[in-house]
């Protein structure tokens, strides 16, 4: 089999809005469960923050090697037997300006796999927890990875800080914005857990939201794990990869909450995945 390459991907994408693995860059075999299967992926997803720490301290680092080591996943992936699929993306690459992407936060993969499709339509930042950015060696390069951490035990705290450098962001230097609106990964899309911060911050900043639907269980996470462990479950081949993007979201915070909730959650059960509405 060949191996797709990040050009090839983004050239799809930015022609059809959308991209499904060809015959010829996927294993023809399913690659079992197991330690070496589960090991070898959760590198490709590990090793994008050591790679990038690495090209930080020789002077290499860009968003450019920063989405190669991301796309990584994917060869990863399709050598596995993965499917992987995009849809949608032809709503990003028909609005012009900065955005604020809300998706669901399924697994540790998409951290990994969001960050080459989203650069293919410009600069953006991440909001993420404080304690990644205290990974030894990644402190300078979370500069060039654009992220945003928060504490997440201080609400108002969060959202001052969301607002404030995620804000100036958006203003100033015309940079979209990524935020898990979660929170953290579960298994369940639920309303309950919700939260109402990015679009607020869209309200303020005068820009529309555009919600990211991932389905990336290949590799969930651990229930029964603690710490670095809960990270990186059992890999399973067998199950797609899947990456949508819904319609550019105008309106109130309010209005933006619900339709980006219930656009998501309409994908994922589309796609046979559990959701709770209520």
């Amino acid at each position: 089999m060949t191996e797709t390459t990040l050009e090839q991907f983004r050239a799809e994408l930015l022609a059809t809005g959308g991209y499904e693995t060809p015959p010829d860059r996927c294993a023809p075999t399913v690659r079992k469960p197991g330690r070496l299967t589960t090991l070898g992926f959760a590198w490709s997803v590990l090793s994008v923050f050591l790679r990038s720490s690495i090209a930080e301290w020789r002077g290499k680092l860009n968003t450019d090697v920063w989405a190669k080591f991301c796309f990584y996943a994917v060869q990863k992936a399709e050598s596995y037997g993965t499917k992987v699929y995009a849809e949608g993306w032809n709503n990003r690459r028909d609005y012009q300006g900065p955005v604020v992407y809300l998706a669901n936060h399924m697994s540790t993969t998409e951290t990994t796999l969001l960050p080459f499709v989203l650069l293919t339509y410009g600069p953006f930042s991440t909001v993420v927890k404080a304690s990644i950015i205290n990974t030894p060696g990644l402190g300078k390069a979370a500069t060039h990875m654009g992220l945003v951490p928060i504490g997440r035990t201080n609400p108002r705290e969060d959202l001052m800080t969301i607002f404030n450098v995620c804000g100036a962001r958006i203003r100033d230097e015309k940079q979209s914005v990524l935020i898990f609106a979660q929170g953290t990964r579960v298994p369940v899309f639920a309303r309950k857990g919700w939260s109402s911060i990015g679009t607020k911050l869209a309200e303020k900043t005068g820009v529309p939201v555009v919600p990211i639907a991932v389905k990336t269980d290949i590799m969930p996470t651990r229930p029964d794990g603690k710490g670095f462990s809960k990270d990186f479950g059992t890999v399973d081949p067998s199950k797609e990869i899947r990456l949508a993007c819904g319609p550019v979201l105008t309106g109130s915070s309010r209005e933006m909450h619900q339709a980006s909730f219930d656009w998501i959650a309409t994908k994922l059960e589309e796609w046979g995945l559990p959701t709770e509405r209520e």
